[in-house]
């Protein structure tokens, strides 16, 4: 059947669709609210995104399959794709088995941090992103409640029978004997009960039951055991502030929220009951089209909510998602609800910067290609900027102006392709025409030598400069074959060739930073070399005005003195050894250098 009549025939219900090649391999899964008028868009609109364009040039043939709700098409369309992984599908992947914390089904329960799950009837809390945090927990709990930790079968008949002895366990006052009878089950079980408790977020009852405790103790002047008590209530007390971030009216709610850049998208998890953070995780998605966030979301929303087992009954998101009837959605606006999805849009970016900094580490190639794809993407650009020059003009007051050249390849400075430049045809402070002499000398001189040339020109300045280097482009043929762009320094705003209106990037960008330090760089490599200029050209003027001091002379303290500053400073002695004693008498005058006393003998 022509792909036309299989666009044509399909049904405006909510559904998943799936694109086959022409060898009937699965290249792509999704889901829509009305199957029709998704898929057509695919074959109607033009493609921004590449890898869209290829997709739609592969696809051969469509299957469907029609559900009664978009919460259905959802919840398939993720099954789907995990169990068939197709190739332009995004995957969330994490091959982690994640710890949690087990309540074992049976007489006098322990409770342990588990790897697996068994149906055995036992309880099983989590599952928990971190190994630290449930030891942690599992150490307060074991403060605060002795607990047996052996693994026999404390059954009425063989406690009965005296079957086993207590251990070092016993003695060491970290478990109350209940092999040998020593503890109730029904005192065992309260204990249980309050773990369960502190588990799940809630520490209400055992903070009221050990105050109880404290002050019957306190009664009977048994002031060591109410003190040990106290104790208990401060490490609970304690580790229930550290949890709390909300307000604690704040329960069983699922946050969600997401980052991304060009390349790959970082959506953040956090549970809250009681206002506590109760789980957290980030995962890593890679963008293999160009899919929006709030798509990245939905599927990311379902998934982890899936693979964590979350029965919560809302969820609270940075924007509107459509994810059906599963849940209730909340996009708060305001108050702790608006700061416990700020918190978690904070551990997204976090986590997406920790990744940046090991990815730098150990693929620096993904961590340049990503930055330079999202230069692209920022500044409007044909190609990626892999080499990228900046120019800034540098005087004062029109005396000795300068200019400079800096390199960035890949998006890093490449100091040994600096270039300084000297003003040969522009009298006076004029920055527009300086600009227009070292745009031209700078690539007259790379045309001649059949040099590599930038993907990418910054001008430091606003329309000015930029017409004037522009002028520079145009003798030489060059506009149109590099980008040229100009900065302004007050507000940062990008021009471009014919557009009046400036570009503004984002504060945080990273394509503005680097274009920033670009700038900077220029500026500062720029300063130093006009700051030499001067100093040669002030201390030569000096220097050449006093009677028998010739040029050798003058080039011999240049080279090792640099500036008139440093050479005033400097000792008679010194000056004796560099130019011998007649000449260093006549320089220690004129500079009012004080000289050793003369010989009276």
């Amino acid at each position: 059947m022509k792909l036309e009549v299989q666009i044509k025939s399909l049904p405006d219900s909510p559904g998943v669709y799936q694109y086959y090649d022409r060898l009937d391999k699965l290249l792509y899964i999704g889901k829509a609210k009305n199957l029709k008028k998704r898929v057509s868009s695919y074959f109607t609109k033009h493609h921004e995104n590449g890898k869209t364009r290829v997709l739609v040039k592969k696809i051969a043939s469509i299957k469907h399959i029609v559900v009664e709700t978009e919460t259905d098409a959802l919840l398939l369309e993720n099954n789907l794709i995990k169990k068939y992984q197709p190739k332009y599908n995004v995957l969330l992947k994490d091959d982690k088995t994640y710890p949690w914390i087990c309540i074992k089904k049976e007489a006098f329960p322990r409770v342990f941090l588990t790897r697996n799950l068994w149906k055995d009837g036992s309880e099983y809390y989590g599952p928990y992103t971190s190994v630290k945090t449930v030891r942690a927990l599992l150490s307060l709990i074991k403060e605060l409640y002795p607990l047996r930790s052996c693994a026999y079968n404390l059954s009425s008949e063989n406690i009965g029978s005296r079957k086993y002895k207590v251990c070092l366990e016993y003695h060491i006052k970290n478990c109350k004997g209940a092999c040998e009878g020593l503890q109730s089950e029904q005192d065992y079980d309260q204990d249980v009960k309050e773990i369960r408790n502190i588990i799940k977020g809630h520490f209400g009852s055992s903070l009221k039951r050990f105050e109880k405790l404290m002050f019957d103790f306190a009664q009977k002047a048994e002031f060591e055991e109410a003190h040990k008590i106290k104790e208990k209530i401060e490490m609970l007390s304690n580790y229930q502030a550290r949890s709390t971030v909300v307000n604690p009216s704040i329960t069983n709610v699922d946050i969600f929220s997401i980052v991304s850049d060009e390349s790959f998208a970082y959506v953040n998890f956090l549970k809250i009951t009681n206002g506590a953070i109760i789980q957290s995780h980030t995962v890593e998605i890679k963008k293999k089209l160009d899919e929006d966030d709030k798509s990245l979301l939905e599927l990311a929303i379902v998934e982890i909510r899936d693979r964590f087992h979350s029965t919560s009954t809302e969820i609270y998101t940075p924007f509107k998602v459509e994810i059906g009837d599963i849940v209730k959605v909340t996009v708060p606006k305001q108050g702790d609800k608006k700061r416990i999805v700020e918190l978690s849009i904070r551990n997204a970016k976090y986590f997406r910067q920790e990744r940046f900094k090991q990815i730098q580490i150990v693929d620096p190639d993904r961590h340049t290609k990503r930055i330079m794809a999202q230069m692209q993407k920022d500044l409007r650009l044909s190609e990626e900027p892999r080499h990228i020059e900046c120019f800034d003009n540098s005087n004062i007051q029109g005396s000795h102006p300068v200019a400079a050249c800096v390199v960035f390849k890949n998006g890093k400075a490449d100091k040994k392709e600096y270039r300084h430049f000297n003003i040969k045809t522009v009298e006076g402070p004029d920055d527009y025409a300086s600009m227009e002499e070292v745009v031209h000398r700078r690539y007259k001189r790379l045309l001649e030598e059949g040099a590599d040339l930038p993907q990418l020109i910054v001008i430091d300045g606003g329309k000015g400069q930029l017409s004037s280097a522009l002028k520079s482009l145009d003798l030489l043929g060059l506009r149109g074959k590099i980008a040229i762009i100009g900065i302004a320094k007050r507000l940062e705003e990008i021009y471009y060739p014919g557009d009046p209106i400036p570009l503004y990037l984002d504060k945080k960008s990273e394509s503005l930073k680097i274009i920033q330090q670009l700038r900077n760089e220029a500026h500062r490599f720029g300063i130093n070399h006009h700051r030499n200029k001067r100093s040669k050209g002030a201390i030569n003027s000096d220097l050449s005005n006093i009677s028998g001091i010739g040029e050798k002379t003058v080039l011999t303290l240049l080279k090792k003195f640099k500036s008139i500053k440093r050479l005033k400073t400097a000792t008679f002695e010194d000056l004796e050894q560099l130019i011998g004693k007649d000449k260093a008498s006549k320089i220690s005058q004129h500079f009012k250098i004080e000289q050793p006393p003369k010989s009276t003998a």
